[in-house]
C-alpha cells in the first residue's frame, strides 16, 4: 500500500478531510507514546516497582500510566491543533469504558 493509499484509509476511517491533518494526528501519537516510555520507569522506580511481578506492574500500569498516555494525547493535541479530534476520541472511550462498568456492575447485582 502506497503512503497516499495509507493515509486515505485513515481520513476515511476517522472522517478526516485533510491528509496534514492526518500526519499531525499520527505526529501526536508518535509523541505521546515517546513521552509515556519516558515517564513509565521514573514511576516504575518511584513506587519501588523494579522487581515486582508482572501482574502488579500490569495493575499500576492500567491505573497510572495509561491515564498519563490519554494526558499526552490531549496535551500534545493541543500543541499540534488535533485537541478536537482527540477530545472526542476520549469521550468515546471514557463512555465505553462507563458502558463496560455499569454492564458488569449490573449483571453482578442480578447474580446476587
Amino acid at each position: 500500500m502506497s503512503v497516499s493509499g495509507f493515509l486515505d484509509k485513515f481520513k476515511r476511517k476517522w472522517g478526516i478531510s485533510s491528509s496534514v491533518d492526518i500526519i499531525l494526528i499520527l505526529v501526536v501519537f508518535s509523541l505521546a507514546g515517546m513521552s509515556i516510555v519516558q515517564v513509565r520507569v521514573p514511576v516504575f522506580n518511584l513506587l519501588g516497582l523494579e522487581d515486582a511481578n508482572w501482574g502488579i506492574k500490569t495493575l499500576v500500569y492500567l491505573a497510572v500510566v495509561f491515564p498519563a498516555y490519554q494526558f499526552f494525547l490531549l496535551f500534545y493535541g493541543f500543541i499540534l491543533g488535533q485537541f478536537g479530534f482527540f477530545w472526542e476520541k476520549e469521550k468515546k472511550m471514557g463512555r465505553w469504558i462507563m458502558n463496560l462498568l455499569s454492564k458488569n456492575s449490573s449483571s453482578k447485582k442480578s447474580d446476587s
